[in-house]
């Protein structure tokens, strides 16, 4: 269907020029991006410049058949799109849309019918003119709705940026939909939230015996505290640290959104989806640097940051790269992680709860009287060398789990209120009022606090202060391991509904940080 030229009244710019809004992709941020196209005069030509990756080249061959399949006349002469900044790398194949747009505009052959000005235009192209969906769109329309802006999208991006506010966006099947009259009208979506729940996480009463175990579960959910827990193969370190996302309040709001950007930025999800659960993540012990804590060519992030507002597990802790596990103490300290290339930097949130678990020496029995372990004492002494002191410093819970006992694995499953049968529903009632109290009191969880606001908050009674420096000068505690002794002293007050820390609170804390 050819369709006859038409003046764009709304545009001031002169005829030959056009400029469309869209985004790049740098981190977690999305820099605004100029789609410029200028008709000139001379020898047919069509130049992309502005520091385009190779896909983004491609696109001048995808346009070219897009637009001569809908029908428009392809412009004669000199084309020339401009993606400013210059300076900014730009991938992928959402600029397709624009630069088609760009170019029945500044040849006056459509008019879209919005304001050019605060309209943001993505999508990849067919060469038969249909819109396929983009990755990573939801950080795009996270950005364009704090600028004000609204979004012209492919239909099949419309589920992950149904919760986006104050953002029209519209879906659309084909490049003629732009054009007023043309195709079918676009889709506008609302602004409510569609998060939806996932599937139904594992119980805590399923777990027979280990009481001890799932009472240091219950405090490092109350606080957000992180947690190593040392045991014989099958004595329940995997299956308790799989539930630990059942006893932690769901995601907010805001916190969905952003763990769902995250999974955008890593193309780790296909964003259908905003989840309600924390993000549970647990990598094997192979698993790169760059895999761990982000990199690549793209510089992409990586588990601690797909971790964000949930759970990293590693399990067979000492079996990790040495450098793997010391890439750990920047983010378990300040919640964030910078990765750096040649000529690309980002930094992305990693606000995770760490939760590991190792074997007592390499073939898992020390202690144990039957079956005896065989391992050398140097040779365990080289196993637990492989975690440094200073990440064990910044474990906030160290716990050595015991063999289950035989009838406790025979007892009928019981789900009472007792610290060997609470289920994850009751525990998470209790880990839900700790919370509470902690961000009515400070504002944060008990482990997001920093050195002055420990202090504040988390000060024992005296007695509950002298044990602490008496255990200090025994045991060689840090100033970092006693101000964490603290914390978890006050996440305990918090889940027995206590103002103050008492001198019990900190002897459990100390018994939950016992290292040898």
């Amino acid at each position: 269907m050819l369709l006859a030229a038409r003046a764009v009244s709304h545009c001031n710019a002169p005829m030959g020029f056009a400029q469309i809004l869209s985004r790049a992709e740098s981190g977690l941020a999305a820099p605004a991006v100029r789609v410029e196209v200028h008709l000139g005069s001379g020898l047919p030509t069509f130049n992309i410049v502005g520091l385009p990756a190779p896909v983004v080249r491609e696109s001048k061959e995808r346009v070219r058949a897009a637009l001569a399949h809908c029908g428009f006349a392809f412009p004669a002469g000199r084309i020339t799109v401009n993606l400013a900044p210059a300076e900014l790398p730009k991938e992928g194949g959402r600029f397709d849309l624009p630069i088609a747009l760009g170019i029945l505009v500044a040849s006056a052959q459509a008019d879209p019918g919005c304001d050019l000005a605060r309209t943001e235009f993505y999508g990849e192209l067919g060469l038969t003119g249909e819109l396929k969906p983009v990755a990573g769109l939801l950080l795009a329309a996270l950005h364009a709705a704090r600028d004000g802006h609204g979004m012209r999208v492919p239909r099949a991006n419309l589920a992950e940026l149904r919760q986006i506010r104050d953002c029209e966006v519209r879906g659309l099947l084909r490049l003629e939909e732009l054009i007023d009259g043309g195709g079918s009208a676009a889709e506008p979506i609302e602004g409510s939230a569609c998060a939806v729940p996932g599937p139904a996480l594992p119980d805590l009463c399923e777990v027979r015996g280990q009481w001890q175990a799932k009472r240091a579960l219950l405090i490092a959910a109350a606080g957000a505290h992180s947690l190593l827990m040392s045991g014989p193969p099958g004595s329940g370190k995997s299956m308790l640290a799989q539930r630990l996302p059942g006893l932690l309040p769901p995601l907010s709001q805001d916190e969905a959104l952003e763990v769902a950007a995250i999974a955008a930025v890593a193309r780790a999800s296909a964003g259908a989806e905003i989840p309600m659960a924390r993000p549970f993540r647990a990598p094997h012990h192979t698993a790169s640097a760059h895999a761990i804590v982000g990199g690549g060519v793209a510089v992409r992030p990586g588990e601690v940051s797909l971790a964000h507002h949930g759970v990293l597990f590693l399990d067979e802790l000492p079996e990790f790269d040495r450098r793997v596990l010391e890439a750990l103490r920047e983010p378990l300290e300040s919640g964030t992680v910078s990765v750096v290339r040649a000529n690309q930097r980002a930094e992305y949130p990693a606000r995770f709860q760490l939760v590991a678990a190792m074997n007592p020496c390499p073939c898992g029995r020390a202690g144990q009287v039957r079956p005896r372990c065989r391992c050398e004492p140097k040779r365990i002494e080289r196993y637990r060398a492989r975690i440094s002191g200073p990440l064990l410093d910044r474990i906030d819970l160290q716990l050595a789990l015991p063999p289950v006992d035989a009838a406790a694995l025979t007892a009928a499953p019981s789900c009472a209120a007792s610290p060997e049968g609470i289920s994850s529903a009751t525990g998470a009632a209790q880990v839900g009022a700790a919370r509470e109290r902690q961000l009515q009191r400070q504002g944060v969880c008990n482990a997001r606090l920093g050195p002055e606001q420990t202090l504040l908050h988390c000060g024992a009674d005296a007695a509950g202060m002298r044990l602490l420096r008496e255990a200090a000068r025994v045991q060689g505690h840090s100033a970092r391991s006693q101000h964490r002794v603290l914390r978890v002293a006050r996440s305990i007050a918090d889940l027995a509904g206590r103002e103050a820390v008492v001198e019990g609170d900190v002897a459990e804390a100390l018994a939950l940080r016992w290292q040898d």
